[in-house]
């Protein structure tokens, strides 16, 4: 009978443990102390910091390549000052040149051919120096080492319910829940991704598109007609109807009748998007740009009508990296940005953003096929593009085609700091500094219009340089504590359109990808909200990081 009555108070002791763990009450909940959703450079960076500093973490991305846009394509990188990239972004473009020391990475083209371009110098600690031009596949290679080098898990493919798999108590996100089913439970969570949906699932306040001038007391933001500082506009006088100079006849394609606005003002368009064209020039190791299913030249008739005014800068960004290769980005008035596009992508559905994707991919590669082929674009153009395709040892699983495209502005932030174009150029005191940026403001085409006299012209192209490098705010990760005290924003940062102009670049959102998971851990051993968080003590780990976070720390 004893026997019987301790085997009872066993078996019911085993079944209670069991019930209490979530993990064998349901197997697709999955426990850490930090959550970090997304899959680009700044969340495998913050997942980094995260373990250096002892706590668990797991990476939930919804894409199955690591690094976003600086795997996907953009390997020219848009650096500014590059004494100001401290931390694990310097590291990362630490291994980039230690990876084109190696004579087995120059596979197409000799390494004393390409030069020293990109090479920087040595950074803190004496002897490990900087290369910021790569090839992409080099990129993501990086990414995964980080993840097998700290023991990072990474769930691939998992999309976030963004209906309503975000459950919160208290103003605090206790777990999110995956399209596949699947829990992740943790302490704080981290949104790397570029379009910021697990912000916008858990009740942040978050802004699309330009705001006037008047909310923030700024210069260049809102409607920017007439405004030309890159020379991605239309020099000439172009006719915008299908017939030269008869309003009758029709627009041309890809020209809207929308009035462009009053400059200043509010609209909700965003910058164009477009995909960052790794090409090869080598015979060997190029594809040829096939002819898309939905091919139509007529939509291609306002880059012809630019070729016949004269225009001639059609290779000006089709910018060398290693091996023969380019990293090829929008130049000029007609280009790869499909403007006015895109406007719809931030509040998308997946299944809406899949099929917007699909419609730049193919007027991307419409456009090469129009470059190379069609009898409108001069001769020597074509004669010139026929050297060049796809990289046949890129994107290999994707028909050589970027699996990222560039979400150069979706949502921002509305956070407990918003940055403006004031801490940018300098004119205003930055508080709590994280790390620094110093690029330009820089936005590219919103829209294309009809004038007045009946000619095409773009709209909302800026480029306004500040004069020093400028620190980021602690204010621009968190949001408001009344939304939300456990999660950090690296990304779609707590800012205006202007300044995240200058903000968005892939060095920078690795600086605060880093910067995040340091108040993530430290948030966690202070049991306090990231609102709530010591600064000093943040201050004291980035340092001890070699972040840089003023002009007085510059490397």
């Amino acid at each position: 009978m004893l026997s019987r009555f301790y085997l009872t108070i066993l078996l019911f002791f085993v079944f209670a443990c069991s019930f209490k763990d979530p993990e064998k009450l349901n197997p697709n909940t999955f426990s850490a102390d930090v959550i970090i959703y997304g899959g680009n450079s700044a969340a495998i960076i913050a997942a980094v910091q995260v373990k250096k500093m002892g706590k668990s973490v797991l990476v939930v991305s919804p894409d199955k390549h690591l690094g976003g846009l600086s795997s996907g394509g953009l390997g020219y990188t848009d650096t500014g000052d590059k004494s100001v990239i401290g931390g694990l972004a310097r590291d990362f473009y630490s291994r980039v040149y230690s990876h084109y020391q190696q004579d087995s990475a120059w596979k197409w083209q000799n390494s004393e051919e390409y030069g020293n371009k990109g090479q920087g110098t040595p950074a803190i600690d004496g002897d490990a120096r900087t290369m910021w031009i790569f090839e992409p596949h080099v990129a993501e290679q990086i990414f995964e080492d980080y993840v097998e080098e700290f023991k990072i898990e990474v769930f691939r493919e998992e999309w976030l319910d963004r209906d309503s798999g975000v459950s919160m108590i208290n103003g605090e996100i206790t777990e999110i829940r995956t399209l596949s089913g699947k829990l992740f439970e943790g302490k704080i969570f981290i949104d790397a991704t570029y379009e910021g949906d697990l912000m916008a699932s858990s009740g942040v306040s978050y802004h699309i598109g330009r705001e006037s001038n008047e909310v923030y007391g700024e210069k260049w933001n809102g409607v920017q007609v007439g405004v030309f500082q890159h020379r991605h506009y239309f020099k000439d006088s172009i006719s915008a109807y299908k017939t030269p100079g008869d309003s009758s006849s029709g627009l041309v394609a890809e020209v809207t009748g929308i009035p462009p606005g009053m400059n200043g003002t509010a609209d909700n368009r965003l910058q164009a998007y477009n995909y960052r064209m790794c090409l090869s020039k080598h015979p060997e190791n190029r594809a040829p740009f096939e002819k898309p299913s939905e091919y139509d030249p007529a939509r291609y008739e306002l880059l012809a009508r630019v070729y016949e005014a004269g225009w001639n800068e059609t290779f000006d960004k089709f910018d060398p990296i290693p091996n023969l290769k380019t990293d090829t980005n929008n130049h000029g008035p007609f280009s790869t940005d499909y403007i006015g596009k895109n406007y719809t992508y931030p509040e998308a559905s997946y299944e809406e953003r899949k099929a917007l994707l699909e419609e730049h991919t193919n007027y991307q590669k419409g456009l090469m096929y129009f470059l190379q082929n069609d009898p409108s674009v001069p001769e020597n153009v074509r004669e010139e593009m026929a050297q060049w395709g796809l990289a046949k040892d890129e994107f290999i699983d994707n028909g050589n085609w970027p699996h990222q495209i560039y979400v150069r502005e979706a949502r921002r932030m509305i956070g407990d700091y918003v940055m403006t174009e004031h801490e940018v150029l300098g004119d205003r005191e930055v508080p709590k500094p994280i790390g620094m940026g110093s690029y330009s403001l820089d936005s590219h085409n919103v829209q294309r219009f009809v004038t007045p006299g009946g000619y095409v012209q773009n709209e909302g192209d800026i480029g306004v340089h500040p004069k020093n490098p400028y620190s980021i705010s602690y204010g621009t990760l968190i949001p408001k504590k009344t939304e939300c005290k456990n999660l950090l924003v690296p990304v779609c940062v707590s800012s205006s359109h202007t300044a995240f102009g200058s903000i968005r670049m892939e060095p920078v959102f690795m600086i605060l990808g880093q910067s995040a998971a340091a108040a993530a851990v430290l948030a966690i051993n202070s049991n306090s909200s990231v609102q709530d968080l010591d600064y000093t003590e943040l201050k004291e780990v980035l340092l001890n990081e070699k972040q840089v976070l003023n002009l007085e720390g510059r490397l």
